[in-house]
C-alpha cells in the first residue's frame, strides 16, 4: 500500500535524489509541500509534475546539460574555423 504524503527521506528516495536536494527544491518553492505541525510532507504526483513543468526532473536535467555542452562546443568551433 503506498502512502498518500511521503516525508523527505522516503521521497528522496523515490527520486533517487539527496534529502538535500529536496530540502533545496522545496524551500526554493520549486515543488510543492504540505505542512503538517513542523513535518514537510509531499505528494509524489504533484511533485513529479512540478519537476516536469519546471524542468527540474533529475534525467531531464543530466541529459540536458550534455546537449548544452555539444552546443557550446558546436559554437566554439565555428568561431575558431572563422579565425582562421
Amino acid at each position: 500500500m503506498k502512502k498518500d504524503l511521503l516525508t523527505v527521506k522516503e521521497l528522496a528516495a523515490e527520486l533517487r535524489m539527496s534529502t538535500k536536494s529536496i530540502q533545496r527544491a522545496y524551500r526554493k518553492e520549486e515543488i510543492p509541500v504540505q505542512w503538517l505541525c513542523r513535518m514537510a510532507r509531499f505528494d509524489l504526483v504533484k511533485v513529479r509534475l512540478a519537476m516536469e513543468r519546471n524542468g527540474r526532473s533529475r534525467m531531464r536535467r543530466l541529459n540536458g546539460n550534455s546537449t548544452q555542452r555539444q552546443m557550446a562546443r558546436r559554437a566554439g568551433l565555428a568561431r575558431r574555423r572563422k579565425l582562421f
